[in-house]
């Protein structure tokens, strides 16, 4: 894996790329073959430094080695899956067929064995990136507002942006997925199935969990929201302005 630097970096729109391996050589490695190939790269030597970019920064997928001291590559990919349906492709040095399967029913998109070809991974990569692509959410039912305030906060129904006056709020692809169901129907009772998704990990059980989330983002006391309300036995309400 030697590839020729490029005389330019990535686009600033170029895909987000997580590398996560308690491999120094092999992640700078991965880091700069990808850089190579349009990608931009953030790198992170475990779990707990890979939760503390993902706390700070978005990506586009996710590469993450199994076997990491400490929590391991499954672990960190099922807190992920809580969140986020960011396309995975799990890397490890052991061929066994359980690891792979365990993998993939955690919400992994794909499983690669040490050693690999760089340009498997690359073709890997792109291909579950492109199918997230693919998938991505309809845009905001018709005659829905292009844009919806409640308190200090803005949100863009067509760009899934979320604002606090000039300031960009980061959420996640689930967050943004119910926030665009909310503000679509603004006031009204959205019903938990409604807001589930279709993702093979969205289900009406994580959805408390993920408007718990959104909450403390957007409320100044999560435990009493003003403005993302729960109608007790059917679903949540968004008051706007």
């Amino acid at each position: 894996m030697s590839p020729t630097r490029p005389s330019q970096p990535p686009p600033d729109d170029a895909p987000h790329i997580l590398v996560v391996d308690d491999d120094r050589r092999l992640r700078d490695l991965l880091g700069r073959f990808l850089s190579d190939n349009g990608y931009r790269v953030t790198t992170a030597q475990d779990a707990a430094e890979a939760r503390s970019r993902i706390a700070s920064l978005l990506f586009d997928g996710y590469v993450l080695d199994v076997m990491m001291p400490g929590e391991n590559g499954f672990d960190l990919a099922r807190w992920i899956r809580e969140s986020s349906s960011t396309p995975i492709l799990m890397l490890t040095a052991r061929a066994d067929a359980s690891d792979r399967v365990r993998g993939l029913e955690i919400g992994a998109d794909d499983y690669l064995p040490k050693p690999f070809e760089p340009r498997e991974l690359l073709l890997r990569l792109k291909n579950i990136i492109r199918r997230q692509t693919a998938a991505a959410p309809p845009p905001p039912p018709s005659g829905a507002p292009e844009v919806v305030r409640f308190g200090p906060f803005t949100y863009r129904l067509d760009r899934g942006e979320l604002r606090q006056g000039e300031e960009i709020v980061r959420i996640t692809d689930r967050e943004r997925e119910m926030l665009t169901v909310l503000a679509s129907r603004p006031g009204e009772t959205v019903p938990r199935e409604d807001l589930a998704g279709s993702g093979e990990v969205s289900n009406e059980r994580t959805v408390d969990v993920q408007i718990n989330r959104l909450r403390r983002k957007i409320e100044e006391d999560p435990a009493n929201p003003l403005l993302l309300q729960t109608v007790r036995g059917i679903g949540y309400r968004l008051y706007v302005d």
